[in-house]
């Protein structure tokens, strides 16, 4: 009789933990098979459109999915726009440069054409990322679990105190991705994404000026790309110029980032903090084999891409990207 309960109730917890992952409890493959099965070619296809006219937009995809993961999770709260009472994250100082929410609002129209009321804002700025950082090589570069659902809160104050800002040291760079769940080797791979898009003169020229107080660059950085950096931005107040963030290959994704901050050339502080490390070191040149960058890039951008993720019946799926129900 006992043996009998004992059975019962395991059974019973079986069934429950089923039930939970049947109902979208967990990020799988293939969520929207049966309830929109043509989802992720759609968002595929505009975002590969996009992108043939406008090569700026993998990078600006690229930061954005990461500065949404990076506040309250992957749900898309990046996406939202100001209201009167609340100033959203996309007013936040490191958002400021985003771009592509036209992209994303073309995606979700034709979505909620084809199966209202399914594909969260969540999953497809996840998507939107892959395919966009992918189309160079015309096949997927990273897996994208779906399943994820949008928040309906996004403000400013909490973008600002959680993306890891440019100036940050090591020790800095590492609490703030491990208070994401994130590993040292995850900081130091998705740096590469770095690879492609363009940095702004206000985010590094502290390097380039009196950095020490006797008038003098960063000594870290090398001193003929200071030169050069220093005919790009001419002073501390510009926030307007923008220069590559991998020079010479700004536009193609690959380790070239790693081997150019080996030459001490990364663009940002936080950049160069990856040499402050051994450790962090030994995964610059693991990463120098570019089999191994892409390999590793995949998986942790699939880790990334969980963080705190609404599934189930938490959160919503908006109706448009950039306003709540």
């Amino acid at each position: 009789m006992m043996r009998t309960s004992v059975l019962i109730m395991i059974i019973c917890i079986l069934v429950v933990n089923l039930g939970s992952v049947c109902k979208g409890g967990h990020l799988r493959k293939h969520f929207y098979k049966e309830t929109c099965p043509l989802a992720e070619e759609i968002v595929k296809n505009i975002t590969w459109k996009r992108v043939a006219t406008n090569s700026s937009l993998p990078p600006k995809f690229l930061r954005m999915h990461f500065h949404d993961c990076f506040v309250r999770g992957c749900d898309a709260s990046i996406l939202l726009d100001s209201t009167a009472n609340n100033t959203a994250e996309k007013e936040a100082n490191p958002n400021l440069s985003l771009g592509g929410y036209t992209v994303i609002d073309e995606i979700k129209a034709k979505l909620e054409d084809t199966c209202p009321g399914v594909v969260s804002c969540a999953d497809i700025l996840a998507l939107v990322t892959r395919d966009s950082v992918s189309f160079q090589f015309k096949k997927p570069l990273w897996e994208v679990l779906t399943g994820r659902r949008d928040g309906r809160i996004s403000r400013a104050s909490e973008a600002s105190a959680n993306i890891p800002t440019p100036s940050l040291n090591f020790s800095s760079l590492k609490q703030s991705f491990a208070k994401k769940s994130l590993t040292l080797h995850d900081l130091v791979v998705l740096s590469g994404g770095h690879s492609i898009g363009m940095g702004h003169c206000n985010f590094f020229s502290n390097r380039l000026y009196n950095f020490t107080r006797k008038g003098d660059a960063d000594p870290s950085l090398n001193a003929n790309y200071a030169s050069f950096l220093r005919t790009k931005c001419r002073n501390l107040s510009d926030n307007v110029t923008a220069v590559e963030m991998d020079p010479g290959n700004s536009r193609s994704f690959d380790n070239h980032y790693f081997r150019n901050l080996k030459l001490h050339k990364g663009l940002f502080q936080s950049d160069a903090a990856l040499l402050t490390n051994k450790g962090a070191t030994n995964i610059v040149d693991e990463l120098l084999s570019s089999s191994k960058f892409f390999t590793e890039f995949a998986q942790s951008m699939k880790r990334m891409g969980a963080i705190e993720v609404l599934t189930g019946n938490s959160g919503e799926i908006r109706n448009k990207c950039n306003v709540i129900n």
